[in-house]
């Protein structure tokens, strides 16, 4: 029988809750990174960026929600952060009808 340990290393190769490895990204070629990218940020438009700023994220309520079997599916299908993926589409939705309500009262001549 071997005397090998079955432990795991205790160096990570992934950084863990969504923080990057910022030592490791600096060591790394631009072609690396674009190598390991998902996918959809691969055909972003030049200059894209350049107007970017630093949004800390909201502070998340946990919560059971009922969605439709293929609706899930197809979120999980896209890998992982499925969640986040759904609450982006919400914030999207809600942002869109925030904005119409705006308009809509805006637009919306006075005594009606």
């Amino acid at each position: 029988m071997s005397a090998k340990s079955t432990r795991r290393s205790s160096r990570r190769t992934r950084p863990s809750r969504g923080r990057a490895d910022l030592p490791r990204l600096r060591r790394m070629t631009e072609r690396a990174i674009a190598r390991t990218s998902p996918r959809e940020l691969a055909r972003l438009p030049p200059g894209f960026w350049a107007t970017a700023t630093v949004v800390a994220p909201a502070p998340k309520q946990a919560i059971s929600l009922r969605v439709d079997r293929d609706v899930l599916a197809w979120f999980r299908e896209a890998g992982p952060r499925y969640q986040s993926r759904m609450n982006a589409v919400l914030r999207t939705y809600m942002s869109r009808v925030k904005e119409e309500a705006i308009r809509y009262r805006v637009k919306r001549p006075k005594g009606e």
